[in-house]
């Protein structure tokens, strides 16, 4: 059972450093949206390739309102949850099969 629980474990850790990591290229992305940064650039378009499927569904019921998008914080509060939701609680299975 020991391979379960590590596996497990493992899992939660992987799973948290994906999170953070789609974190950090959210406001990568908003911070791009802020400057005149060049939409040919591969890094831009990467950015904005991996952001925009999740931003698109929250903007359909999340609308931009005075100009300001709440979609990025809205998106990083979900993963935030996420993250301190899922991680844990695979942490803990792990420790019931180790």
């Amino acid at each position: 059972m020991f391979i379960v629980s590590n596996f497990l474990d493992a899992l939660a850790g992987v799973i948290n450093i994906v999170f953070s990591v789609y974190i950090w290229v959210i406001l990568g992305r908003v911070i791009i949206s802020w400057v005149d940064a060049d939409q040919y650039n591969p890094i831009v378009r990467f950015l904005y390739e991996i952001t925009e499927p999740p931003l698109r569904i929250i903007r359909r019921y999340l609308p931009v309102m005075g100009g300001f998008d709440f979609a990025p914080l809205a998106l990083i509060l979900a993963i935030i949850f996420l993250q301190s939701f899922l991680v844990p609680s695979l942490q803990e299975l792990a420790r019931v099969f180790g």
